[in-house]
C-alpha cells in the first residue's frame, strides 16, 4: 500500500474553505489601544457546541495477564456526528478505529481548546475503560472507506518514550506527534516520579 502524501499546496480564499474560515478580530486591549488579530475558525461545529474529541482508553487485563495499557493510532487525518454526545461518539470512534469496545466512560473533561490563540476548534478528553478477560487481544478495526489507521498497544509506563522515539524519527518520515498525546504521556510520567519519591 502506497504511504499517503501531500501532492500540492495553495493558498485558500476563505470562500473556497468548506471547514474552516480566516479572522480578522478587532480588539481593544487593556490600555484602551485599539488591535487586530488573525485566528482560524471551524465552520463545521455542530449542535453539541464541540468539534472533536480526544480519547484515553485504558487498556486492562482481568487477571493482571498484561500491564495497564493505551492504545495509540496513526492516521492520515473528522469532527463527532450530529445528534452525538461527545461521550458516545469516544465510544463510537474507539470501536471504529481500532475495534475496541468500552465497558464505559470513566471521566469526561470540560470543553477545553488546545491553540486558543490561533483558532476556535475545541474538543473533550473522554477516558473510557476496556477490560479484556485475560490476554491482550487486538481486534479488528471498522474503519470507513478511504480511512487507514495503524494501532499501536503501548503499557502506559512506556508512553513517554515510546513518543520520544516516535518524535525523533518522525521528523524523516513526514509525521508528527499529537501535542496532547505527548503532554498526557509526560504528566503521567512525571506522576510517576512523584509518586516514587524521584521527582526534582
Amino acid at each position: 500500500m502506497p504511504s499517503p502524501k501531500v501532492t500540492s499546496t495553495e493558498e485558500l480564499l476563505s470562500s473556497d474553505a468548506k471547514w474552516i474560515s480566516l479572522q480578522k478580530i478587532n480588539y481593544t486591549d487593556e490600555d484602551g489601544k485599539p488591535r487586530v488579530w488573525e485566528c482560524a475558525e471551524r465552520k463545521t461545529r455542530g449542535k453539541s457546541g464541540i468539534d472533536a474529541v480526544a480519547i484515553l482508553a485504558i487498556l486492562r487485563s482481568k487477571t493482571n495477564a498484561f500491564p495497564l495499557s493505551t492504545v495509540i493510532i496513526e492516521q492520515y487525518r473528522p469532527p463527532i456526528d450530529k445528534g452525538e454526545t461527545p461521550e458516545d461518539a469516544a465510544i463510537r470512534e474507539l470501536e471504529e478505529e481500532t475495534g475496541y469496545k468500552a465497558e464505559g466512560v470513566t471521566e469526561s473533561s470540560p470543553i477545553v481548546v488546545c491553540d486558543p490563540g490561533m483558532t476556535n476548534a475545541n474538543m473533550k478528553l473522554v477516558v473510557v475503560s476496556v477490560s479484556l478477560e485475560d490476554k491482550l487481544e487486538t481486534p479488528d478495526s471498522k474503519l470507513d472507506e478511504g480511512e487507514h489507521i495503524v494501532k499501536r498497544i503501548v503499557p502506559l509506563d512506556k508512553l513517554n518514550d515510546e513518543l520520544k522515539g516516535e518524535a525523533l524519527i518522525s521528523v524523516h518520515q513526514g509525521f508528527v506527534v499529537d501535542a496532547r498525546l505527548s503532554y498526557f504521556a509526560s504528566g503521567y510520567e512525571m506522576a510517576q516520579r512523584i509518586r516514587n519519591g524521584k521527582f526534582d
